[in-house]
């Protein structure tokens, strides 16, 4: 398997056709209740240049859930010889069950020249940035008040009174590490926020630092008379 921090992808999205740059890994993360899976869901139908990563999951699936689409639904066996053969870039234990990213996917949009959107906590992100450095930009999404993260979690109908209250509790736990990401929002009008994460993902992708073929650009223009 290749290592992430040899790979270069590159994409012309918006350049000169003599214009590349690296393609990125943005990451999402909240609270659960906070809004990131939404915002991600309208990412993916604004923006053709972006991939979702999809992630492997011992859980079982909820009503509605596609295995391959919404999550790689796996048994414990299964998530552990993955996790020994290395084969996650990330993974974590949440709420009795294992979450992972699936490397081999991820390297393949990468070749592609493809962005990679990743809906992840922040255990997640951390591991996601040591592998990856300077190609991952870290969004973090605030609810407007634990009030409403709790009214929205108990809208959704899907959970236990037992369960929203863990969700809270580990709420609380997330938002402390808010410090360990490159922009902060609070979601408090959804087409409002996710304009805002539009702008930092179009914005990190004109970055100087990723444009690969800026030096050989500006060059071809010192020779041009």
């Amino acid at each position: 398997m290749a290592d992430m921090t040899q790979i270069t992808p590159r994409s012309a999205l918006d350049q000169p056709a003599s214009f590349k740059r690296r393609g990125l890994l943005f990451v999402l993360s909240s609270p659960s209740g906070a809004g990131k899976s939404t915002i991600s869901r309208k990412l993916l139908a604004d923006d053709p240049g972006l991939n979702m990563s999809v992630s492997a999951t011992t859980r079982p699936p909820r009503p509605g859930e596609v295995d391959g689409k919404d999550y790689h639904f796996v048994d414990l066996e299964r998530f552990r010889e993955m996790t020994a053969a290395s084969q996650f870039l990330e993974w974590a234990h949440v709420f009795d069950h294992r979450y992972g990213t699936p490397r081999a996917p991820v390297e393949t949009m990468l070749e592609a020249g493809q962005d990679v959107l990743f809906d992840i906590d922040w255990q997640g992100a951390q591991q996601l940035y040591q592998i990856a450095g300077g190609d991952v930009v870290r969004v973090f999404i605030l609810p407007p008040s634990m009030t409403e993260l709790e009214r929205r979690l108990r809208g959704r109908r899907t959970d236990s009174d037992e369960v929203i209250e863990r969700r809270m509790t580990r709420a609380h736990g997330e938002i402390s590490h808010w410090d360990g990401y490159d922009y902060v929002l609070v979601n408090d009008d959804a087409d409002a926020c996710f304009a805002k994460v539009r702008t930092i993902l179009h914005a990190e992708r004109l970055k100087r630092s990723r444009q690969t073929g800026l030096i050989g650009f500006i060059r071809k223009l010192e020779r041009e008379d």
